[in-house]
């Protein structure tokens, strides 16, 4: 073919930039937009320097920077690395320490998606002259008209096991209209099969378990960096306590309702006894098992609460505790997002749709009520450990339609 033929059809091909981590998911993305006709770049994000608190002896950007390379290598595509260190430094890492110093439970994986990848990274991509980003997410992509304009909707992946929705439930249209999924129809299975075929060096390759591009990091250490150890004390409260047995009051409003079911339980040092020692109350988050180093309860101790400012964490013995459990959330009106804007509703509407407070967990039946100051997320069912500073993200069958950070 003449020169001015494969310059031609290049000027027709959409350019894609495939954000290649170094893992089997990125790889066979970058794989398929190849076979699908796309001009295709990898780009690899280096989002940490400090190696300090990573184990020991792994360097995992090193390693999965390499990967990435190979995989490019091997399908021919351009490939560099784009050092986000700082941007990642200021926009999640600080971020999570001033949380977790208030005593709330940030999620790194949705900030990383909402801060990085589909924001620094994205800008990137498109000052390099790219129609869309793709990343090896497990979710899918809808587009649809209604009343003139183009809509874009973020559906779960098809793998219900690995379904990576929830961590990008903080999405804009926007962002949407250029992003890719090229592995939301397919099952990890599939993915491996495919990149087994290929010969991509990843096909085997562990799936990565530590913060979003850190790699393994130890919480605490990672957190002991900036908050400083403080000894203070382990209080269990009996499951008969009063306070979760008393009568349901009677309400003058349903804002008066709403308000009683999506509050926390609130618990002093009197609540119950001191059974243990712990090394700082902002290290630790509700729900938790391991860590405590209290022995000698007939039922394992979890967390229920923790006092940031007293120092002071609050235990029931037992996943079953009614500590641990909550009816309803509320999300402070100005971390309110819909992902579909059209879909929003107005203070004073209320909405039946399903919800979930962390990944991977079962959608649950719930109402959304909007009020001028926020929106209450009430379950049918009580929730285990909702956490301030986790997001709760709510759904119309596959479709996810809006989230928010539980206050």
């Amino acid at each position: 073919m003449c020169n001015c033929r494969r310059r031609a059809r290049k000027k027709h091909m959409k350019k894609v930039v495939v954000g290649l981590s170094g893992g089997v998911d990125s790889s066979v993305s970058a794989y398929l937009l190849q076979q699908q006709g796309y001009e295709v770049i990898g780009l690899f994000m280096k989002n940490w320097h400090d190696d300090s608190v990573t184990i020991s002896d792994e360097c995992p950007w090193l390693d999965d920077s390499n990967d990435a390379m190979l995989v490019a290598e091997k399908l021919g595509i351009p490939f560099q690395t784009v050092d986000l260190s700082e941007e990642y430094k200021e926009r999640i890492v600080d971020y999570m320490f001033d949380e977790y110093e208030r005593g709330r439970t940030p999620n790194p994986d949705v900030l990383c998606n909402r801060e990085i990848k589909f924001d620094v990274f994205m800008k990137i991509a498109l000052s390099l002259g790219a129609d869309y980003v793709a990343t090896g997410h497990y979710c899918r992509k809808g587009e649809f008209e209604k009343d003139g304009e183009t809509f874009y909707s973020l559906l779960a992946g098809k793998d219900n096991n690995k379904d990576q929705s929830y961590f990008l439930c903080q999405l804009t249209q926007e962002q949407l209209s250029k992003t890719l999924f090229p592995i939301g129809e397919l099952q990890k299975s599939e993915v491996r099969k495919i990149a087994a075929e290929q010969n991509l060096v990843t096909a085997e390759k562990k799936d990565s378990q530590g913060l979003c591009f850190i790699g393994k990091v130890r919480l605490p250490d990672f957190l002991q960096q900036k908050l400083q150890p403080k000894e203070g004390v382990i209080i269990e409260v009996e499951a008969d306590r009063e306070v979760y047995t008393g009568e349901q009051p009677e309400f003058d409003s349903k804002i008066e309702e709403l308000k009683h079911l999506s509050k926390k339980y609130s618990y002093t040092s009197n609540d119950g006894k001191v059974v243990g020692k712990h090394q700082g109350a902002h290290y630790f988050t509700k729900g938790q098992r391991k860590g405590l180093a209290v022995g000698g309860t007939p039922e394992p101790l979890f967390v229920i609460d923790t006092d940031v400012e007293e120092n002071v964490i609050y235990t029931g013995q037992g996943k079953n505790h009614p500590g641990i459990y909550r009816r309803g959330l509320f999300v402070n009106q100005d971390e309110v997002h819909w992902v579909r804007k059209d879909l929003a509703i107005a203070p004073g509407e209320e909405i039946k749709l399903k919800a979930r407070i962390r990944y991977r967990q079962p959608l649950q039946e719930a109402t959304l009520h909007q009020t001028e100051n926020g929106l209450y997320v009430i379950f049918d069912e009580p929730q285990a450990s909702i956490t301030e500073g986790q997001f709760v993200a709510w759904y119309e069958g596959e479709e996810l339609l809006g989230s928010g950070v539980i206050s």
